[in-house]
């Protein structure tokens, strides 16, 4: 079984209520072998929702509210999520500040992007997850 981000699949759950579909991430849930989550929506975010962006161990968005607590409960759950089912991989989406892998905006809000994790990412890695993103697929 692998993770795969919801809005990969179709779901409408990034902070602008859209997607970021990709069919072959499709072809994977429907076949059953990958599992949806949301990180930010476990943690308690609403769609759509202000675009936030890490900033070393916060996340805040782009009016400068700080919603780390929320980032962390959904990082929290997703792990959760991922012993729950013996999940050793994610293909994850870049750039997210829960998600991302490798580069992510750089918390200026400026459209850069920077070597960094998302949170939900850094969790998972720690916990022995391998990441992909939907770039390496």
């Amino acid at each position: 079984m692998i993770l795969v981000s919801a809005c990969l699949a179709g779901i409408n759950c990034r902070y602008d209520g859209k997607s970021n579909e990709i069919e072959k991430i499709i072809r994977l849930v429907e076949s059953g072998e990958a599992i949806l989550v949301c990180p930010e929506q476990l943690g308690g975010m609403e769609t759509p929702r202000k675009p936030c962006e890490r900033i070393d161990d916060k996340v805040k968005n782009n009016d400068g509210v700080d919603k780390t607590k929320l980032f962390e409960r959904g990082a929290l759950e997703t792990l959760k999520i991922c012993k729950l089912y013996g999940i050793k991989s994610a293909i994850l989406k870049s750039g997210s500040p829960s998600c991302g892998y490798g580069r992510i905006y750089d918390g200026k809000f400026s459209k850069t992007k920077i070597d960094g994790n998302g949170l939900t990412a850094d969790l998972l890695l720690k916990n022995g997850i391998q990441i992909k993103t939907e770039k390496d697929i």
